[in-house]
């Protein structure tokens, strides 16, 4: 009971409505019945042809081994004159024949002009009168004859409703070699229809127990050929936004199951990828909102302090009441330029297509050396510039991303002894521009997130030496809109190196 009970829920659960094993097996099995009943019908024709040919051949060594004397005896001219032997050889009156022994069933018949019929083998009563054809018929048949072309055999109905098969041929006249009879030889078809039905039974059985082993051998066979698509649906189960780590086996030894198993493990490779990088974003955008509230809150905090202070009185002296506005001014300012800084990045971050026109950068960097001298103050800078250095750029953003790297090496170094260079290489596709300072220089922790905005390496976040961290982000967003690239190589102490390579005219 426990084995019937378990082989009907294996057989439930592998069988299920729109399930991939039973199409699989349904059309395999359909296709195998298709193809079993396509041969069999094939080998019914084939055979029924095949054993009806023999007959009629066996008929027509039949009518080639019937003796003269009968013949002579059923001249179709005095067929109704002369005696006829019966199927013993016996005779009634007249010259006595050759005894014959015929084959059950066998009628044998002369062919008259007229289309009637004269039986040589006729004495028994229970033997019917044998198919007949029509005049004209009888007349085609003796013309193909004659003219040596081959008539195939025929299936006719007797007087009876018997089917028979029926053949002929012409045979020469004893003594009268102009003038040939047609003989008429009929076979009753009973036992060849037996014969066919019983090839047919048989090979219904075999074709009805090749699809019951086939059936029975065929649903493990192919539990076990689905068994990795059986892994790949289980690993897809299991695999949800929080669990992307989960692959299936590449290399399982069948190559559809395998393109699909690396088609999967792909598709979780990039869904990794994509919320990886969704929740860097996201991080990135709380990170953003935090300090951008972090920066707005310190000026606004610092005007409405002043606020309380003249309110308190303080604006009846003129000289607290003129440090309150300057104070309020300047955290004014910062405010607007940190609101400016935002606008700009928001709008570098659309990826705007920037009005980009033939730029000597050579040109553009001696203009700016007296700003660069005065930002300076007591500095060192040295300038190493190649002649001719073109590019396509807009010469304000271009302008601004100098003068933030510049404005960079300038709080991070010395007033004194600081020292600062730019030095422009021209190369015959790129245009590489070098901003050195010998400052104090990066720690190592802080070089990959030095492009991230309001990142500063400085843990107090103190303002006075410092901007708001939005100047190397805008600075890279720029270069990038360029088709540039902006790297930054540093050590502690030691100084830091600004690249900036961008593509020249060609």
């Amino acid at each position: 009971m426990k084995r019937g009970s378990r082989f009907i829920q294996t057989l439930q659960r592998f069988i299920q409505p729109q399930s991939l094993r039973l199409q699989l097996l349904s059309r395999t099995l359909l296709l195998m019945a298709a193809l079993l009943l396509l041969i069999g019908s094939l080998q019914f024709v084939f055979m029924r042809d095949f054993l009806y040919r023999n007959k009629s051949e066996a008929l027509n060594a039949q009518i080639m081994s019937l003796p003269p004397d009968i013949l002579r005896n059923s001249d179709g001219d005095n067929a109704s004159d002369h005696s006829r032997p019966d199927m013993d050889g016996n005779e009634e009156h007249g010259l006595s024949p050759t005894p014959v022994q015929f084959q059950p069933g066998l009628t044998i018949a002369i062919v008259h002009e007229d289309g009637s019929l004269s039986q040589i083998n006729a004495s028994h009563s229970d033997e019917a009168a044998p198919p007949a054809l029509s005049r004209e018929e009888y007349i085609q048949i003796e013309s193909n004859l004659e003219r040596q072309k081959h008539v195939p055999y025929r299936l006719l109905d007797d007087a009876s409703g018997s089917r028979k098969l029926v053949v002929f041929r012409l045979v020469g006249h004893p003594g009268k070699d102009d003038n040939p009879i047609l003989i008429q030889a009929s076979m009753e078809t009973d036992s060849l229809r037996k014969q066919l039905l019983a090839q047919v039974s048989l090979y219904a059985a075999l074709s009805l127990a090749a699809l019951l082993s086939g059936l029975a051998l065929y649903l493990p066979l192919l539990r076990r050929t689905l068994k990795p698509l059986s892994k790949a649906v289980e690993a897809a189960r299991l695999t949800d936004a929080g669990n992307l780590t989960t692959r299936i086996p590449e290399h399982q030894g069948q190559q559809e199951i395998d393109s699909l198993s690396e088609a999967f493990n792909s598709m979780l490779m990039r869904l990794n990828t994509s919320f990886e990088k969704e929740r860097n974003m996201t991080n990135a955008m709380r990170r953003f909102v935090a300090d951008a509230s972090h920066e707005l809150r310190t000026p606004l905090t610092s005007i409405q302090g002043f606020i309380e202070v003249l309110l308190r009185g303080a604006a009846a002296n003129p000289e607290q009441l003129r440090r309150a506005l300057t104070s309020m001014n300047e955290e004014s300012s910062r405010i607007r330029k940190l609101v400016e800084d935002l606008l700009q990045l928001a709008k570098l971050d659309q990826s705007p297509q920037l009005q980009l026109q033939p730029l000597n950068l050579t040109q553009l960097i001696q203009e700016m050396e007296p700003q660069l001298q005065v930002l300076g103050g007591r500095r060192s800078l040295q300038l190493q510039l190649v002649k001719d250095a073109t590019i396509r750029a807009n010469a304000d953003k271009l302008k601004q991303v100098i003068l933030n790297l510049f404005q960079n090496a300038v709080q991070h170094t010395d007033p004194s002894q600081g020292k600062i260079s730019l030095t422009l290489k021209a190369e015959r596709s790129s245009v590489e521009l070098v901003i050195e300072d010998n400052g104090s220089g990066i720690k190592e922790e802080h070089l990959p997130h030095i492009f991230e905005r309001f990142y500063r390496g400085d843990a107090s976040r103190a303002r006075l030496s410092g901007g708001s961290g939005l100047g190397l982000a805008i600075s890279k967003s720029i270069v990038e809109s360029h088709e540039g690239v902006l790297t930054i190589e540093s050590r502690e102490q030691e100084g830091t190196l600004c690249r900036l390579r961008l593509p020249a005219i060609s």
